[in-house]
């Protein structure tokens, strides 16, 4: 195991080992968020707004982990989100997070603004692999992406609904960044303060976002074609899009970036089986509702019609628990696995998911609970006296 993550004994200590070995800017593309970054800090501070009640005198000398989403079996209630630009982290990227997903038989999501292609990936790792798209205003690069995840055997596709536009990141604008990062006058102390990490920048292939170097000039700098990318988000995606997409794909589709129930109606209505309640780490719009506020608003509207999936503010195991307790099927991790691919490459999201996974079953034990899909209201409630929460 790379020296230090032997000490990181939760997802926490992973993102402060991840802070010393990144430069600044960097790690704050990873940890930041828009605005005043509400958003980001309510993501995970809202999961305490919740209570266990545990149940006593059950035999829990076995508990079971397992769970299905996306018409697959996984070994943990735990996926991995698509996140771009992995290599900006640590140099195996987008490869180092997918086997360590396949490793713990979990499903890896690969962003399409990622470092490695479709074909990369699915190349280099066995597990599930979905696949996140945008619609973009190119319609036949939509196709064309439906159909390499077809011919590279990935096993589902995500929509990410939540990008009509870029969200104000504030420590970006601040710290200059771009993609892949410069360096020059302004952040040289801070980029040798991390030779690991400048060493792989400097000699290993220059970043690019694989999926779609065919369809910009990559005689660029990337943070030109970053900026092509967004120029070509396509801003009026409705549902018929979402329809269009679903009869091209005719496999496992989930639409992410979800937060209103009367939205939730309507993606069931489209046809949708997978929901994932997301406000894209708080990185779109500040001071939108959080994941775990509005999960029970959304299972209530979709009832038996769709699963759903929270995404945002895991940092803990009983994060998940309590996600699963208020009717998510699993959940979605990505900063808590960046910090481990920051802290340590591909064995920092080992140790990342092995946190996680032990924690989650010790919380099983200690609530008197058998198995992940067990959980349910019996087992949690809003904490009482708390004027935020009062109706």
């Amino acid at each position: 195991m790379r020296a230090g993550l032997e000490h990181c004994l939760n997802i926490d200590d992973l993102r402060r080992l991840a802070k010393r070995r990144l430069p600044q800017a960097v790690f704050d593309y990873l940890d930041g968020a828009a605005g005043d970054e509400v958003t980001l800090r309510r993501n995970h501070d809202d999961f305490n707004d919740y209570e266990f009640l545990p149940h006593s005198l059950v035999d829990v000398a076995d508990v079971a982990l397992q769970t299905r989403v996306l018409n697959t079996d996984i070994a943990l209630p735990v996926m991995m989100a698509p996140t771009g630009m992995s290599r900006l982290f640590h140099h195996q990227g987008e490869i180092a997070v997918a086997r360590a997903a396949h490793r713990a038989g979990t499903i890896y999501s690969l962003s399409s603004m990622a470092t490695y292609s479709i074909e990369e990936l699915a190349a280099q790792t066995s597990g599930p692999v979905c696949f996140q798209i945008y619609v973009w205003r190119e319609r036949e690069l939509v196709e064309k992406f439906i159909q390499r995840c077809k011919e590279a055997g990935y096993t589902s596709l995500c929509l990410t609904v939540d990008f009509a536009t870029a969200g104000q990141r504030e420590r970006d604008l601040r710290n200059g960044f771009t993609v892949p990062p410069r360096i020059g006058p302004r952040n040289i102390v801070d980029a040798l303060r991390c030779p690991h990490w400048l060493w792989h920048l400097l000699t290993t292939p220059k970043m690019a976002l694989a999926n779609i170097r065919e369809h910009a000039d990559v005689s660029e700098a990337l943070f030109s074609v970053i900026q092509y990318t967004r120029s070509q988000f396509d801003p009026s995606l409705t549902w018929d899009d979402v329809r269009w997409m679903q009869a091209q794909w005719q496999g496992p589709f989930a639409i992410k970036g979800i937060l209103n129930p009367d939205d939730a109606r309507r993606a069931v209505a489209s046809g949708i089986k997978t929901i994932i309640v997301s406000n894209h780490g708080g990185r779109q719009l500040d001071h939108a509702a959080t994941p775990i506020g509005i999960l029970p608003e959304i299972v209530a509207a979709v009832g038996n019609k769709a699963e759903v999936i929270l995404d945002g503010g895991i940092r803990r195991g009983t994060d998940v628990v309590k996600a699963l307790c208020l009717g998510a099927r699993a959940v979605m991790i990505g900063r808590a696995y960046l910090y481990g691919l920051g802290a340590g490459g591909e064995q920092g999201v080992d140790r990342a998911l092995a946190i996680l996974k032990q924690e989650i079953k010790q919380a099983l034990m200690l609530l008197g609970c058998r198995s992940v899909q067990a959980l349910d209201q019996r087992y949690i409630r809003r904490r009482q006296g708390n004027c935020r929460l009062a109706s």
